[in-house]
């Protein structure tokens, strides 16, 4: 055997005892996500799924006098911009100081949602009509995402995309006008 085969077929070998860690991992992470009685607020999530879902509970934690408000939650995670000014000159920045994997899973989620919420989707179109850029646009929806979880968080409900559409209407709000009835009713989620 030559040496690059033998490095090759020693690396497989590494790798298959990876790969079964990783999948006990994965099975321990599902049991013991089951077992907390805020599962279901993230699972309910759209388009959390069943790798988000543990991520976004460990970001919430169960102590939900944790963070005074959506605000505190939102800058705690980095999804909350940063407001900055001298003199004359006003900017707007992302938040460097943060735990980067609490704010990649909170990002990665809200691209998900888009595929899963007809109202998100909207959203984030209207965004991009604007001209802002893709990331821009998530950012803008992970904020308003942010404030609508931590409620469902704080009153340990889980989130109801119907629930959201009729407030949505009820407030006249122009993410409704950018929905049609066929994306409301034929959505996935509506009829759940």
């Amino acid at each position: 055997m030559i040496p690059a085969q033998a490095l090759t077929s020693a690396l497989i070998a590494l790798l298959k005892v990876v790969l079964t860690q990783l999948n006990d991992f994965n099975a321990k992470i599902v049991t013991l996500f089951e077992s907390i009685p805020d599962a279901e607020l993230f699972s309910s999530l759209p388009g959390a799924g069943p790798h988000l879902a543990p991520r976004l509970l460990v970001a919430f934690g169960a102590e939900r006098d944790r963070f005074a408000s959506a605000q505190a939650f939102m800058s705690y995670v980095g999804i909350a911009p940063v407001k900055e000014e001298s003199g004359k000159k006003r900017w707007v920045h992302w938040r460097w100081s943060c735990p980067i994997f609490l704010r990649q899973t909170f990002v990665e989620w809200v691209n998900q949602s888009r595929r899963f919420s007809p109202w998100a989707q909207a959203f984030y179109q209207k965004q991009k009509r604007a001209g802002k850029s893709h990331q821009t646009a998530i950012r803008s929806l992970a904020y308003k995402w942010g404030r609508i979880l931590w409620r469902c968080w704080q009153d340990n409900t889980p989130y109801d995309e119907q629930k959201y559409l009729a407030a949505l209407a009820c407030k006249k709000s122009p993410l409704i006008k950018l929905l049609g009835a066929n994306d409301i009713e034929s959505h996935p989620l509506a009829q759940a």
